[in-house]
Parts: C-alpha cells; structure tokens; sequence
C-alpha cells in the first residue's frame, strides 16, 4: 500500500505540471490534446479500479464478519470526510472558474446568430411540413368515399389540384395500390419505411428527410378508412420536394454553424483536459485517504483479529489455545486476560464432561433397566401430565401411551375410556394421600379382557423434576395360579368327603324300595318308588359333579405317543351331525404329528366342540370353523364360531371352575382343557373376534421337539 500511495503522488505531480503548462500555452495542449485525453481516460479508470478493488475487499471482510472491518470502514469514513469534502469543494469552484475563463474566449453573439438562422429555415420547414399534411388529411378524406376501382383516377385529380409532386395509395404492409407523380421520368416512388408505416395507422405522420439523388423532401402519411373495405385501412403518402433556394440556403447556414463547432473544439477539449485533470486530483486525494484509513485500521485490528481467532476455536471447543502476546499496552493485557480465560474455561469443562459421562452412564444403565422390566412404570408431573413410561407399561395396558406424552392423566381417561379407572384410581391416590406413599391390587378391563393389577405409588422428591411414580405388575397369571391351586385342594376335598356318603345313600333308598313296596298299597308304593328314584338320580348326578372335580383334581399324567392331529379331528368330526349348523374344517396337508394323548386330546376336542355348539344354538347361519396349520415350528387349532362370544369381565378368568354362563353345566369344561394342554407342554388362548364370534387357540409342539426336550 506504501508504493500505491507514492506511485499516486508522482503521478499527482506530473499531471499538475502537465495542467499548468496547458494552461499557460493553449496552442501546445491542442497540439497533443488526443494525447492527453487518453492519458488521462486510462489513468482515471485506473484508479477508479484500484479504488473499487479496495472498498470491494472491504466489502468482503465485512460480509465474513471480520475483526476490525468495521473499525476499518469507520476510518475509512472519517479521512474521506476530511480530505474528499474539501477536496470536491475547491474541484467544484475550480471547475466552474475554468468553464467561465474559457466560455469568455469565445464571441457568443456569433454562435447565437448561427443558431438563430438555423431555427429560421427549421421554422420554414416546419410550416410546409404542415401545409402538406393538412392537404393529406383532405385527400385522404376524398379518397375514403370512393369506389376502389376509381382510387387512381380521383388519386391523379388530388395531386394535381393540391400541387403535391408524388401521391402513393398504400396497403398498411406497404404495397402499392396507386401511384400519381407530376414527374413523367418518375416511374417507382420512394417508399416509407416499415417504422414509418406503422405511425402512420392512427395518425398523420410527417417528416423532412433527405432522398438519395433528389435532394431534400417533406414525405407525409395520412392514414385513410375504406367504408367500402370493411373499414379497412389505407396508407396516403405524399413527397413533395423543398425548394432549391430554401435548401441551399439551409445548408449554407448548416455548414456555416458545424464550422464554428470545429472552431469552438478547442475550446470543449480544454475544458476536457481540466476537468479530467482535476478530476484525477480529486482520485488521489480520495486513494489517499482510503490508502491511510486501510493502513492505519490493519495496525490496530491486528489484535483484534488474534483475539477473533481465539474466540473462534473456544466457539469450535478447542481450549487448550495460547494467544501470542505482543506489546505491553492494553491490547496486550486484554490478550493475556483471554489467556488466562482459556485456561480456566478448559478446566471447567473437562470437569463438566466428566460429570456429563456419569450422569449419561447413570442413565442409559436407569433407562436399560427399566426397558427390561416386567413392571409397568409410569411418571407424572406436578399438574399429573404423562411425563414418560417403559415399554412394559404400554404392554400391560394395551394402549399407545407414545402418543399421549405431555398431556393431563385425566384427558388421557377421556381419550382411552378403558383406563378410566386406572387413572381414577391413581388420582385418587396422589391427591388424597399425604405421605405420598400407597398401593393397592384393582382389576381392569382391557381389549384382551380382565386384568389384575398391583399398583404401587410415591411421591417423587421435590425438584425440578419433581411429580408422581407409579409402579404396577399384571399378577393376573398368579392370581389365576393361586385359584387354581385353591379350587384343585377344592376338588380333591369334595371328592374325598362328598363321594364316600353317596353310595350308602343310595343302597339305602333301593333298600327301602325293596323291602316296603310289597307291604305298602299301591298309591303309597308309587311314591315311595318316586321318591326313592328322584334320591338314587340325584346321588348319580352329584357322583358324576365328584367325578368331573376329582378329575380335575387328580391330572393324570399323559400317555404320550405320536399322534396325528387332523386325523384325530376327523374322527371326532364324525361323531358330530348337528342339524342347522355348518362345518367348516381346514386342515393343512403338510401337518407333522405332534406327541401327545390322545384319549386326552379328543377329550379336549369334545369339549371344545360343545362349547361352540352352545355358544350359537339358535342362531341364523351358525357356523363352526376347524382349522390346523403348522406356524413358528408350532402345530396350531383353532375352534371357531360366529356366536356372541366371551363376555369381557370373565374372558381372564374362563379357565376358572365353575366360571360359566351356560344355564346347565359345572364350569369345568375350560378348566380341564386347559389343563390337559399344559400337561402336553402347550398353551391355550381364547379371544374374542373383531367380526363377532370367540376363537380358542391351542398351540403343541412338534414331536421333535418333545423329544429333544425329554
């Protein structure tokens, strides 16, 4: 930038030197005026560049936001205050004083008498310009009311009484329709131009322009409406020739005026070479100062931009920066302040991410082990809004609780009316307990049919993060283990104590049968036979209900031997001819035999069978499906009917004796079943379907497997 400034300063010299000897001798700088203005023009654009490329650059810097270019544009706006203003002040003055040194060279009563002869014959001109456009408007106006046929004649008959040399009859395209002219040798006229042509549509359009070899003419257009035509449009062209005298004297004053122009050029290129001259002048001043201002603002951003370094790597993380400090004065304090901050912020942050990995371990193990919980956890803020839950929640519920995080517990119990006594219920609790602490065992109702829950809650510790905790388990399978077990020791109770009175019982009653029928008459024989018959079928009845518990009581243990599935339900099948009542029997061919009892399993066919049979008794279309399939390397039944199926409150517990709605029967039909099923390592599901109707679902495993297994 140095050498910029010193280049600027000779070359301010030089052109001084070259504005003063032009000055002082205005013959010499016509001499080489071309020179000049060159010279001049390149070392204008020059700097006009140079000082583009710098405010260019500096636009740049400020864009990217670079330390100390705004301190570098303020600069810059203060020396151009200084210098540019002053400077433009005395250009203007000087200017002005140029112009009106030079303007007294020069005789102003002579350019003024020329222009005035010039404005004379324009004027004269002008006024047959007008002449022969009114006559066009006349002519036109005679020719619109004419056959097309007659066009040339009444053309010929216009021209001559107007006096107008050459009349043309045109389409608005330019092609000649008639043609007239005074000019026997004159055989094509002087067509307009397009551009011409189409001014001439809506309006007279005239002009005074020069015809090659003819000299100068006033051509005229005027449109013309043809009634005849459709009003169709015409084009009306008159050329009418400029007097010689009028012309020549024109010309003469023309020639007369450009030659005080050439006269007068010395005087313009003065005016040129000064005003470029002080032009440039003003270009260094402003180079000047934009050169000092960008100087001066890099020795005192340098700094700066160091600290902007360092700011840029904290901003990237990188703490362990040592700025280099250079000088003692207060921006070097201020860069060993910013060292000093480093340090401390490095130390502070590898503190906070050694914290942030135990709290992130800490997590990711609290978060690992509620994911694999079998408990249900559920927690709620302060205004009992859904904060978060594990998977194992969601499963128990049966509901998507991802999508109802954030929001009220109690508009979640709108939204999903089957929990609305579990939210209820927990509600109750948080608002109405003062320890916070609680837990209780509840049934609910969910898609699958009835589940017992055991709910524990607490209050969280007051914090930020500060709420409810709800901790629950589905204990329905250990309920359902626990009456199992109450109702086997039931069983084996009833069967013990109940059985061993009821054959006494009934040798008594045929005893008294046969031993006083013979001695009573016959109205009290017949009685007595009735009476004694009713205690003998009742005893039958309770043995068989003994029977049925000792039964289930006693669970043999299966005989176990390949069996064929789909043969074992066509066997079955074919005790059954149920008269209003469709059979529909799937079977798949490929099915593998699965090792099992088979007394055991028809068993469990009869009695899912007469299930079904009782479940649609009555019932318009009543259908009953049998399927087998082989899925997941497991052989699956399935029984199926299109009745009212299971009612929801006793869908958990159908497995239980005596849990039934048929009007007859003891109940134990699903017990035993189900029991003969695990006894075969296989399990046993029953649901309701979607289109009316319940499925049973027993699943065996292959006989490979059993015997893997044993």
């Amino acid at each position: 930038m140095r050498y910029i400034v010193s280049f600027s300063a000779v070359l301010g010299a030089v052109l001084l030197y070259l504005l003063s000897h032009a000055s002082a001798n205005t013959a010499a700088a016509g001499s080489y005026y071309s020179t000049l203005l060159v010279l001049n023009i390149v070392l204008a654009g020059s700097l006009i560049l140079l000082i583009g490329w710098q405010l260019w650059r500096l636009y740049r810097q400020l864009r990217k936001k670079v330390m100390g270019s705004r301190l570098t544009l303020r600069l810059l706006g203060a020396f151009a205050l200084m210098a540019v203003i002053p400077g433009v002040m005395v250009y203007a003055v000087s200017v002005n004083f140029l112009t009106r040194s030079i303007e007294s060279w020069f005789n102003v009563k002579v350019e003024a008498a020329l222009e005035g002869g010039l404005r004379l014959g324009q004027s004269a001109l002008d006024i047959m310009l007008s002449d022969i456009e009114e006559k066009s408007e006349s002519m036109a106006l005679g020719l619109a009311f004419q056959p097309v046929n007659l066009h040339l004649n009444v053309l010929n008959d216009l021209r001559e009484k107007s006096g107008i040399q050459d009349a043309v009859l045109l389409t608005l395209q330019g092609r000649i329709i008639a043609f007239s002219s005074s000019d026997p040798s004159s055989f094509l006229p002087d067509l307009p131009s397009i551009p011409q042509l189409r001014q001439a549509r809506q309006h007279v359009y005239g002009t005074i322009e020069p015809i090659p070899d003819k000299g100068l003419y006033l051509r005229v257009l005027a449109p013309v409406v043809m009634p005849d035509l459709a009003g169709e449009t015409r084009i009306l062209q008159l050329l009418q020739p400029v007097p010689k005298s009028l012309a020549g004297t024109a010309e003469a004053v023309q020639d007369v005026y450009e030659d005080y122009q050439e006269l007068s050029l010395s005087r313009e290129s003065l005016k040129e070479v000064f005003s470029l001259t002080l032009t440039l002048v003003l270009m260094l001043a402003m180079l000047s100062a934009i050169s000092i201002a960008f100087v001066v603002s890099r020795r005192l951003s340098a700094p700066l931009g160091i600290l902007a370094q360092g700011t840029d790597a904290i901003a990237r993380g990188d703490y362990s920066i040592v700025l280099p400090v250079h000088g003692k004065d207060e921006l070097g304090i201020l860069v060993q302040s910013f060292n000093s901050m480093t340090r401390q912020l490095g130390d502070a942050t590898t503190a906070a991410d050694r914290n942030r990995a135990r709290v992130e371990a800490a997590r990711g193990y609290l978060e690992t082990i509620l994911a694999h919980l079998s408990s249900g956890v559920i927690t709620l803020n302060d205004r009992a809004e859904l904060r978060a839950y594990n998977l194992a929640a969601a499963n128990i519920l049966e509901v998507p609780l991802s999508d109802y995080v954030n929001q009220p517990f109690d508009v979640i119990a709108q939204k999903l009316p089957i929990l609305a006594q579990f939210v209820a219920s927990v509600l109750a609790h948080f608002h109405g307990t003062e320890s916070g602490e609680w837990q209780e065992q509840m049934e609910i109702v969910t898609a699958q049919g009835q589940r017992t829950l055991f709910l524990r809650g607490t209050r969280l510790p007051d914090s930020a993060d500060s709420g409810f905790l709800v901790v629950f388990d589905d204990i329905t399978t250990v309920v359902q283990a626990q009456r199992d077990a109450a109702w086997g020791e039931v069983a084996r109770r009833l069967a013990h104590e109940i059985k061993n009175p009821l054959t006494p019982i009934q040798l008594s009653a045929e005893r008294l049968v046969h031993k006083l029928a013979a001695k009573l008459d016959v109205t009290d024989a017949a009685m007595l036979r009735r009476a004694t018959n009713t205690i003998v079928e009742q005893v039958d009845a309770m043995k068989t209900m003994v029977n049925e518990f000792s039964e289930y009581a006693r669970a043999p243990a299966p005989n176990l031997a390949p069996v064929d599935l789909n043969l074992l339900v066509e066997g079955v099948l074919a005790l059954y001819e149920p008269e209003h009542i469709q059979l529909n029997v799937s079977l798949n061919p490929n099915l593998p035999s699965v090792l099992g009892d088979a007394t055991m399993l028809r068993q469990v066919l009869h009695n899912l069978l007469q299930n079904a049979q009782d479940a649609i008794v009555g019932r318009d279309a009543a259908t009953i499906h049998i399927i087998t399939d082989l899925q997941d390397n497991e052989v699956k039944l399935s029984v199926q009917d299109n009745g009212d199926g299971f009612p929801l409150e006793i869908i958990a517990r159908a497995f239980e004796p005596y849990m039934t709605t048929k009007k007859h029967g003891t109940g134990l039909g699903l017990a035993i079943v189900r029991k003969i099923i695990e006894e075969h390592k296989g399990s046993i599901k029953i649901e309701n379907l979607a289109e009316g109707g319940a499925s049973v679902m027993i699943t065996l495993p292959l006989m490979l497997k059993k015997l893997e297994s044993q």
